[in-house]
């Protein structure tokens, strides 16, 4: 039987078989043993082209994916598995591959959705203005539907009246606070709601009121009373913590301007 070195005659093939699975010797050596009968390593070497040491292990390797089958004969004979039953093995591991890797990397996304979950519950303390108006900056931009802010007058600074005055008309705005504003401070669509009553009940101190700040009802930061110099506030998209702002805003909103 002559023996042809065809390495360079494989066309596209054996680029198709590395993209099943196969190593650039594996599909040598499968297309090699296609053209024959069968062949020992030596002549695999002379008609594939891989070195002569690689042979055993790559057919090992083949006949562990199903691709070759071994004589019991001396010297050892190996012949190639027909094309349509060797492809389907490459197939069918590619599938047995394909589940496992889907398995790990779902248990992987789902080890995300745990911290993000955790991470949702977390409560964020802010210090200092900036860092403060910054946080705010970031909640209004990228509100989509509701704003709501209830705070006393001195809270609302210049920033966070340029802050919402950028906010989309799409989105409602809902401003409780005491004091008054400019004319041109606020956009027509924010609802103005003064709580100079709920002060002088009782209700609220506004000296030491807090401020609210909420986005599309998922995100809150609490500005705390403190030394203006050095203020903080707690930030949080923590559903819990969310709802204590959501119902004391509705119980307000029922109990004195409905």
């Amino acid at each position: 039987m002559p023996m042809v070195n065809t390495a360079k005659n494989m066309g596209p093939v054996k680029e198709h078989l590395k993209s099943l699975g196969l190593t650039k010797y594996e599909a040598l050596v499968y297309i090699a043993l296609l053209r024959v009968e069968s062949a020992s390593a030596t002549e695999i070497h002379e008609i594939s082209g891989v070195p002569r040491a690689s042979v055993y292990p790559v057919l090992d390797k083949l006949m562990k994916k199903g691709l070759v089958s071994v004589s019991n004969t001396t010297p050892k004979r190996f012949d190639a598995a027909p094309p349509d039953e060797g492809v389907e093995h490459l197939l069918r591991q590619i599938e047995l591959d394909a589940t496992a890797a889907k398995e790990e990397l779902v248990a992987i996304y789902r080890s995300r959705e745990d911290r993000e979950e955790k991470k949702q519950e977390m409560i964020w303390t802010l210090s200092g203005r900036e860092n403060i108006e910054n946080r705010i900056s970031d909640m209004f931009s990228n509100a989509a539907s509701s704003v709501i802010i209830f705070a006393s007058r001195d809270l609302i600074t210049p920033r966070i009246l340029d802050l919402i005055a950028q906010i989309p008309g799409t989105v409602s705005i809902d401003l409780a606070t005491n004091g008054i504003f400019a004319p041109g401070d606020l956009p027509d669509h924010v609802r103005v709601r003064s709580i100079e009553n709920l002060i002088d009940t009782g209700l609220l101190q506004g000296d030491q009121m807090a401020g609210v700040f909420i986005a599309d009802r998922e995100r809150v930061l609490l500005r705390l009373n403190g030394d203006e110099t050095t203020p903080s506030a707690l930030y949080s998209e923590s559903p819990a913590f969310l709802q204590l702002f959501l119902n004391y805003w509705n119980h307000i909103i029922t109990s004195f301007f409905s």
